[in-house]
């Protein structure tokens, strides 16, 4: 039986010490690659946050160019239909006034007029809103298809920064392992 003093003792010690020293620098490697991965993983996540908030801003801007547009040309339509009505009331007054000289006529034309002046205020108004709401439409929605799009990227990059390092961690060790094991046998023989 051998034991520490004799040659082979201490030629299986110093195996021993190799095969130890070589595990630690292995396992320094694997940790140093392994904090290179998850920076890796950070950095894409970032980058992909970044641009997802990018897309939205530029959405949400578009959204707003055409909801302010949109309402510039209904304030445009409505004070055009409101001057197109005091004309036509300007015209019915004319008009009254020169069929009837009364005064109990004259009230109710000025009552008609200014009815259907109001109407046709109202009317114009409620169209032209309606017609930029149908404009302003495709925008919202773009605005809602980007931010839907932009959430799984968010998802798939938190994913990758929470699993990278440990997943890389995981490889190099068994890859430092399997390495070892092959020198061991080697050294062996």
């Amino acid at each position: 039986m051998q034991n520490e003093h004799t040659p082979m003792g201490e030629g299986a010690a110093s195996a021993v010490d190799t095969v130890v020293e070589k595990a630690q620098e292995i396992g320094q490697a694997v940790a140093d690659k392994a904090q290179q991965v998850g920076q890796a993983a950070a950095t894409t996540a970032v980058n992909v946050k970044d641009a997802a908030v990018q897309k939205a801003v530029e959405v949400k801007d578009a959204v707003v160019k055409q909801a302010g547009a949109a309402k510039q040309a209904v304030v445009k339509k409505a004070a055009a239909v409101k001057k197109a009505v005091k004309k036509q009331v300007k015209a019915a007054k004319k008009a009254v006034k020169k069929a009837v000289s009364k005064k109990p006529a004259k009230k109710a034309a000025k009552k008609a007029a200014k009815k259907a002046a109001k109407k046709a205020v109202k009317k114009a108004a409620k169209k032209a809103a309606r017609k930029a709401a149908k404009k302003a439409r495709p925008a919202k929605k773009a605005a809602r298809k980007a931010a839907r799009k932009a959430k799984p990227a968010r998802k798939a990059a938190k994913r990758a920064v929470k699993r990278a390092p440990k997943k890389a961690a995981k490889k190099a060790a068994k890859k430092g392992a399997r390495k070892a094991a092959k020198k061991g046998a080697r050294r062996r023989k």
